[in-house]
């Protein structure tokens, strides 16, 4: 995979999907980020690669700095936001191609958080998304408590398991390998995770998808 053109793809698909929203129709908040509108998600995910160029990036990208992001950015409307992101682009690009692409994760996670928020499903079944995956379930694999037994995500084509083989794990978590995707990134709600669970008992081991911050009080579908 090509993470720097994989950015700039989900950028695309970004900026086409806000092209000519209306005020009203940016101010629609994102289920996913609650505390934000659809604006609000734009300027962090533009702010943030002008932080990054800037040599202002700390570790945990928390709330204080990417509140800061949203605040410098509340007198423009999508349209200054979009150019203003076109602008840090290329530089944007470079930086990666020097330092990594940890951007990669950020746009790819709120692709999806906007799609949600204007129900306009697409970019699911990316390079991108696999990767991350990947990534987060490597993230999920160490909160689990190790006195409990397996647990296995079985979607379409991609299933993984915490020991042993998905067919032998005593709980059995089945749904599409995006759901899944999604549910690792702490999108999806403990009632999704409950609905998908097929075999054994999910409650235990819920804490540990909480992977970005606690899991949405309400059912997410991302569109």
């Amino acid at each position: 995979m090509d993470e720097i053109a994989e950015w700039s793809r989900a950028q695309q698909r970004v900026i086409a999907l806000v092209d000519g929203l209306t005020a009203q129709r940016a101010e629609t908040t994102v289920p996913a980020c609650p505390d934000w509108t659809v604006r609000d998600l734009l300027s962090h995910m533009v702010g943030l690669g002008a932080d990054v160029l800037a040599g202002d990036e700390p570790d945990d990208h928390n709330e204080e700095w990417t509140a800061r992001q949203v605040d410098a950015r509340r007198s423009r409307d999508v349209a200054a936001l979009v150019a203003e992101w076109e602008v840090v682009a290329e530089p944007l690009r470079a930086w990666m191609a020097e330092h990594g692409t940890r951007p990669l994760g950020d746009v790819t996670i709120h692709e999806q958080d906007l799609r949600g928020a204007l129900d306009a499903p697409g970019g699911r079944d990316t390079p991108a998304m696999a990767a991350l995956r990947d990534r987060f379930v490597g993230r999920l694999a160490p909160r689990l408590d190790p006195g409990l037994p397996p647990i296995a995500l079985v979607g379409e084509q991609w299933s993984w398991c915490s020991a042993g083989e998905p067919a032998d794990a005593a709980v059995e978590v089945r749904a599409s390998d995006f759901d899944l995707a999604r549910a690792l990134m702490a999108r999806r709600s403990a009632a999704q995770l409950r609905a998908w669970t097929v075999r054994g008992d999910v409650e235990p081991y819920l804490d540990a998808f909480a992977t970005l911050g606690p899991l949405p009080e309400e059912d997410l579908t991302d569109g």
